[in-house]
This record gives C-alpha cells, structure tokens and sequence, in this order.
C-alpha cells in the first residue's frame, strides 16, 4: 500500500509539473482542485473515520502534541531569528511553516498509506484539534502581527472555524454520524476520500516552485530541518511519556512530521511575506518530507 501511495504521488506531482510547464490546464487550476479537496474529500475523510475516536486521556495527550510542538517551533524561530539575524518577514513565514504541516492533503492518504486505515481516525483528531485550529488562532495572529492586518477578535476565530467545512463535518461526525454507517454511504465516503490523495498531489505539482533567493537559503535549510526532523523527533519523545497506543503513537509522529502546509504558504504569500522563502518551504519541502517519512516510518518500525 505505501509503495502504491507513494508511486501515484510521484506520478500526480509529476503530471502536476508537466501540466504546469506547458499550461496544459487553465491558470486556476490549482485553486479549483484545493478547493474540491477541501470542501468535498476532505468533509467526506472526516465522516468516515472520525466516528471511531473514542475520547481518553490518550487522545487528549494526542491533540496536547501539536500545541506543544507549537511553543517549540516559537522558541526554535525566536533563537534562530537571533543567531541567523532573519528579517521580520521571514520569521514571520517560519512561524507559520514550521509548526503547520500537510496533516490533512497529504497527512490522510500517507498515514493510511504507512499505518493502515486504523491509524486514520488519529490522523483526523491531530489536524483537526491541531493543525486547523492553530492555523485559526495563532496563524491569523501571525498574519496580523507581520502582514499588516488588524488582529482577529475572538468572534473571528470563531466564525472562521464554524465555517470550515471539515469542520463542521467534524462536529457532525462526532455527533449523529453513526461509527457503522449504511453501506451505500460508507461507499460514498470512501470513493470521496480516496480522491483526495490524487487530487491534492495533482495541484501541488501545478503550484511546486524551486526558486529560491540566495539570501534565504539560511532560512529555507532550517525551517525544513525543524520541520522534517526536530518536531517528529520532540513528538516521538513527548509521546513516550504518555500512555499511548503504538498505533496512535506512530501517527502523531508521522503528522508531526509532515511537509509545511501549502494553505500557511499560500496566505504568507498573499500577504507578501518573505514569498520566496514561503514557496520553497513547500516546493522543496513536500518532495524531501517523503524521504524522511520513509525515514521515520522505519524508525517507528524499529
């Protein structure tokens, strides 16, 4: 199954890139296809597999990681803003890229790909008590803080997260959508949510940029370096603490290790922050973050 995942990413991304060169499809492309991911794959992945979360400490200690993995990143950024004399600007696209990962796009489909489909329902609770929810508070923060924005209020946060589609998909599956549903929704939703990896891998190979400027390769090198093997390695040590099933231990792991977050680039780029660094956190990001997760998922094994 991972060898399977792992040849349709390369061959998406790859289609994605030779589409791109020779504009083979329409210039918004990208932002139709993210779009379909996240307001039809990503509601239906949701549905299927949040209903078996059974909440206990454990899970608790699960969604605890990415806010702690958060703090570390601010502490990581804050030290090397001071040693690497970064500008405002890229710290700001390190606050973001670091802490925020592909835990959904890509972290689905490679967790069920690495860890098999009893690993997805940790997946779902780590993006979305995690990622998503740090991208709503801290990530419209950031953006205030450097982009020039006026700071968010907390009805602001809020009607941004009661509007989020997985979200809401979330709250419904925790609710009234039963852990067995009907067989012909079950197909449903599995048909949906199969199609987020293709979909996805598609876009990033239409948006993948490699160009980066000289002056911000300091950067680039570190924010990976933080993202792919720091915080999955701080993951791995504060889950051992906790009493934690292997399974669900190997999946916050692998989310923590995931690529940046293509939406956190996206908004540091729109709000013209550092837009070099920000493309290549993900241009390079994602193609290296399957090696290393290759990585992690033997050391996991082991």
């Amino acid at each position: 199954m991972a060898l399977d995942s792992f040849l349709l990413i390369g061959l998406m991304i790859a289609a994605g890139v030779v589409c791109a060169r020779l504009r083979l499809l329409p210039d918004n492309s990208a932002e139709v296809l993210n779009q379909f991911a996240l307001n039809v794959c990503l509601p239906a992945a949701v549905l299927r597999f949040a209903p078996q979360l059974q909440f206990d400490s454990a899970l608790l200690g699960l969604m605890a990681v990415p806010w702690i993995l958060l703090g570390l990143s601010i502490a990581l950024v804050w030290l090397a803003g001071r040693l690497m004399s970064l500008r405002e600007d890229e710290k700001a696209v390190l606050l973001l890229c670091i802490p925020l990962g592909n835990t959904s796009f890509l972290g689905y489909p490679l967790t069920e790909a690495f860890l098999g489909t009893d690993a997805l329902p940790y997946a779902v609770a780590y993006d979305q008590f995690g990622s998503f929810l740090i991208l709503s508070s801290w990530g419209l923060w950031v953006l205030a803080r450097y982009g020039g924005d006026a700071p968010p209020t907390a009805a602001d946060i809020g009607r941004r997260v009661l509007r989020f589609p997985p979200f809401i998909a979330l709250i419904i599956a925790l609710t009234v959508m039963p852990s067995e549903p009907p067989a012909a929704l079950e197909r449903l939703l599995a048909r949906l949510s199969d199609a987020l990896l293709p979909v996805v891998t598609l876009a990033i190979g239409l948006q993948l940029r490699f160009r980066i400027p000289a002056r911000e390769r300091g950067p680039l090198a570190f924010g990976l370096a933080a993202k792919l093997l720091v915080l999955p390695l701080a993951a791995w040590l504060f889950t051992a603490l906790i009493p934690m099933a292997p399974l669900m231990r190997q999946a916050v792991v692998l989310e923590s290790a995931m690529a940046p977050m293509i939406t956190a680039s996206a908004l540091a780029i729109s709000h013209r922050l550092a837009p070099g660094l920000a493309a290549a956190l993900v241009g390079f990001g994602i193609p290296l973050s399957l090696l290393t997760l290759l990585g992690w998922r033997w050391w996991l094994a082991g």
